[in-house]
């Protein structure tokens, strides 16, 4: 009997725990999409104009800190957790966050794991830039979207940025979802609306709630 045909993961370039890899990428990252700065603003807007209040905030793949040093800079008093898998990246956000660390928590975790979101408690709002695709295949988003509900209060908000596949973003269809599909995956999640906030220089940024 044939086998299914179960599709690969797209395997990483880099290596994001390495130190060497992490200042590389946090050296780069705002040179290559100087635009990430208006996903910022975005990301600030959405969560001012919130109909809840957000006290705690979750950044899943948080890397070196840049959008938890914008939100925690101008959004007091939230208290922010920072969750990525590399030790690495953790150590260039402390770093760059400074006397804002005293607001925030970090949590070495691979957001790839089954159990990553055990005990961590509820959250007002998670917010993620350019991390969904570091699952390294596009079919797992939504089980991870799933997740992410799980930790919301009721009528939390859940914004996520990432590249896209299609004209004017990524070629590759295995890792990257096209927008359509990226708001496919929320609903399948059982967000039950999803809207479209927000797409410059290959990037898209979806609100669910």
């Amino acid at each position: 009997m044939p086998k299914p045909n179960v599709p690969h993961d797209v395997t990483s370039p880099i290596d994001l725990r390495l130190l060497k890899d992490a200042q590389d990428w946090e050296q780069s990252a705002m040179v290559k999409r100087p635009w990430r700065h208006d996903f910022f603003f975005c990301f600030m807007r959405q969560i001012v104009e919130s109909s809840l209040p957000v006290n705690r905030l979750l950044e899943l793949g948080s890397g070196p800190g840049f959008l938890a040093q914008f939100l925690l800079e101008s959004l007091d008093p939230v208290a922010y957790t920072l969750l990525d898998f590399s030790s690495s990246m953790h150590s260039l956000a402390w770093e760059r966050l400074g006397s804002l660390a005293s607001r925030a928590e970090f949590v070495e975790r691979n957001f790839k794991a089954s159990t990553w979101n055990t005990g961590l408690g509820k959250f007002d709002c998670v917010v993620t830039l350019q991390a969904i695709h570091e699952l390294r295949h596009k079919r797992y988003a939504a089980d991870l979207h799933a997740q992410v509900k799980s930790l919301l209060v009721p009528g939390g908000l859940y914004l996520v940025c990432d590249h896209y596949a299609g004209n004017g973003g990524m070629i590759d269809h295995q890792l990257y979802m096209t927008v359509a599909e990226q708001k496919s995956a929320l609903l399948t999640a059982g967000f039950d609306r999803v809207e479209k906030i927000m797409i410059k220089g290959g990037l898209v940024m979806h609100r669910a709630s």
